[in-house]
């Protein structure tokens, strides 16, 4: 595969190996026994994604713990929970599994940094760049564009425009990394950029997903792009 420049997706790409962050919140939930049933944190989960949209509760120096803190916050509080040290627990818990995940995405990131200019396109909080300096990685990326600042969210293509200019390449000539078909896959394609799925658990597992592109690249893990961009 020949491309000039690489725009990962950051949520659910680089910091949880493919799964959708509410499996890796939940498996926090169930690690401290805290006894919520699975359709009841569903719902605390999307309450809680909803509260924060647009809020201002996440701060722009806020790291991923911090984030998490108070994301989880919301959560247990909408399950009428009252247990500081679940909180903290639970944010732990998602913050170590992280920055285990983005270290291993570190070492693909850094090989790749050498050879092609590399962005950063995420729907979060505006916070996007405190958490990426916090894992050490900021400043692999030559452009990082978060909805919350941008003001456009997946899946509007017109957030892949805004990193492909960035980067200063045309769609084309730029190729796409992502965990979900329907908010990176689709709409990267649609503006005629190169794509690689990257696989996990999704929001809802029995729920049909989207099918992959036949020119969509399925990776097995990140560092699949160092043999798929050798081809």
């Amino acid at each position: 595969m020949t491309v000039s420049g690489i725009i990962f997706d950051y949520g659910g790409t680089l910091d949880s190996r493919g799964d959708h962050w509410s499996e890796v919140i939940w498996r926090a939930y169930v690690a401290e026994q805290s006894g919520v049933e699975r359709e009841r944190f569903r719902e605390a989960y999307v309450y809680a994604e909803r509260a924060l949209e647009g809020s201002g509760i996440i701060l722009p120096g806020d790291n991923f713990l911090e984030l998490m803190r108070k994301k989880i916050a919301l959560q247990t509080a909408r399950l009428g929970i009252d247990s500081p040290t679940l909180t903290e627990a639970v944010a732990q818990r998602c913050y170590e599994s992280a920055r285990e995940c983005v270290g291993e995405s570190a070492v693909t990131l850094r090989g790749l940094s050498r050879r092609y200019p590399l962005a950063v396109v995420s729907n979060f909080y505006g916070n996007i760049r405190a958490v990426l300096d916090d894992f050490g990685i900021l400043p692999l990326f030559k452009a990082v564009i978060d909805s919350t600042e941008a003001g456009i969210r997946k899946p509007d293509p017109a957030i892949f425009r805004l990193g492909a200019d960035a980067l200063g390449l045309e769609p084309q000539d730029v190729l796409v990394v992502g965990d979900s078909i329907g908010k990176d896959i689709l709409p990267a394609r649609s503006l005629g950029c190169r794509t690689a799925l990257l696989p996990g658990t999704p929001w809802d597992p029995s729920r049909e997903q989207p099918t992959v592109p036949s020119d969509t690249v399925t990776l097995s893990a990140l560092s699949d792009l160092n043999e798929l961009l050798l081809q």
